[in-house]
């Protein structure tokens, strides 16, 4: 994942699909648009399905040279051809995951709202580090990632840095100047057009 003045968009599944129905979804939205990364986030435990799923989702992102990370199974990296993995225990196990796959893999750590977990995380060895939710996700999130976390980061960090959860327009155009990447998911998958969803969302970045 390389950074631009421009956020990019890293593009997350939804946490369940048929993977026949969502891969031409998800085919015309890496035609349509660029997508700097693509996050596989199943919630199956079912280690038959999350396969499944990762090798149509593998094909079709890299036929197009778009990188694919899982979402928590770091072990299951190497045996399903992967790029790397989105940890999502702030910085707690980076270090053991970064020894594992190797300086090649992906390594990436959703750290919340925290400064410290984040920074701890990037002198870790992760490749990136996510912040979020910036809005309501329906989750019931007490505390948001604030502006000001990101532009401290944007200044004096040079681990790149994502933005995600309860993203809408506004926030989009807010947080731009000081991410490098949007994580866009279950704000399109409701959608009855996904992909006209996230063109709308990321007009600002244009």
């Amino acid at each position: 994942m390389a950074e631009t003045d421009t956020p990019s968009i890293y593009l997350v599944t939804p946490t369940a699909f048929e993977t026949e129905a969502f891969a031409p979804v998800l085919a015309r939205i890496l035609d349509a648009t660029d997508i700097a990364c693509l996050r596989l986030a199943l919630a199956d435990p079912d280690g038959d399905a999350v396969a499944r799923a990762a090798d149509a989702c593998r094909e079709i992102a890299h036929a197009r040279d778009v990188p694919l990370v899982i979402e928590r199974h770091a072990g299951l990296v190497e045996r399903l051809g992967l790029d790397g993995v989105h940890l999502t225990d702030a910085a707690r196990s980076v270090r053991a995951t970064r020894k594992a796959l190797g300086a090649d893999a992906i390594v990436g750590a959703a750290c919340g709202t925290s400064r410290h977990d984040g920074l701890t995380a990037g002198e870790s060895g992760a490749d990136y580090v996510s912040f979020g939710p910036l809005g309501d996700t329906g989750l019931g999130e007490t505390a948001l990632a604030e502006h000001d976390l990101f532009a401290w980061w944007s200044e004096m960090i040079e681990v790149p840095v994502v933005a995600e959860g309860g993203l809408d327009l506004a926030l989009v155009e807010a947080f731009a100047p000081v991410t490098d990447f949007f994580a866009i998911g279950p704000e399109i998958w409701r959608a009855e057009d996904p992909l006209a969803a996230l063109l709308a969302l990321t007009a600002p970045l244009r």
